[in-house]
């Protein structure tokens, strides 16, 4: 999945010499926690998150100090140097962005141009979409040899049983590089027969444990 699918387009943004009162009011009319700062080029030159601006406003300053500060420039809040994404970036390659570098939204730009805006919020909706844990079903992990065709041998007796799949995800075992595990989204709230099947395969099954689940 492209980042373009999931960015948002309609993207709230401001000027380094706006104030941080127009920031402040912008994210309470928007419901919004980031605020791109760009130039007449529409090109990305700063940032501004809402930790940014309680950062700079501390609860214990009162009165005319408050007001000073809400006058002053987004510039001397902002993040400089904003990591960027492009609209045909991989949603996985930006996630690994977000983990890499702890930060809590994107600015997706195309030509040097801001044209979307990705958020860890929008990161999170899609990865329940693509592993299909928003639909009706079961989860069944599976431990594998690490080899080719493991993953057909596996998929065949889904069909066998006439069990569709909503998702699959495949990582290494964390304690042998000659096994992997398969994690499969399935379309049946009652994986018996298959789990049972696959077992008498001579698969091994990690998720669900039958003498765990029939007590």
């Amino acid at each position: 999945m492209k980042i373009e699918q999931i960015m948002t387009t309609d993207v709230a943004v401001l000027k380094p010499t706006d104030t941080i009162r127009l920031a402040i009011q912008i994210m309470r009319d928007r419901k919004i926690r980031h605020l791109p700062l760009v130039n007449d080029q529409q090109e990305v030159i700063g940032l501004v998150t809402d930790r940014d601006i309680k950062m700079a406003t501390p609860t214990m300053l009162e009165g005319e100090m408050i007001k000073e500060i809400h006058n002053m420039p987004l510039s001397s809040i902002m993040t400089k140097n904003v990591i960027t994404g492009h609209p045909l970036d991989f949603v996985e390659e930006i996630t690994v962005l977000f983990y890499d570098y702890k930060i809590g939204c994107l600015p997706i730009v195309n030509a040097g141009k801001l044209v979307g805006i990705v958020t860890s919020t929008d990161l999170l909706h899609t990865m329940v979409e693509l592993t299909g844990a928003n639909k009706p079903g079961s989860q069944i992990e599976i431990k594998v040899e690490n080899r080719l065709g493991i993953l057909h041998d596996v998929t065949r007796v889904f069909l066998q049983n006439n069990i569709n799949v909503h998702s699959v995800l495949v990582y290494p075992d964390p304690n042998d590089d000659a096994y992997k595990i398969l994690v499969f989204r399935v379309a049946t709230m009652n994986p018996l027969s298959v789990v049972e099947q696959l077992t008498a395969e001579g698969f091994q099954i990690i998720w669900p444990n039958l003498s765990r689940t029939q007590l």
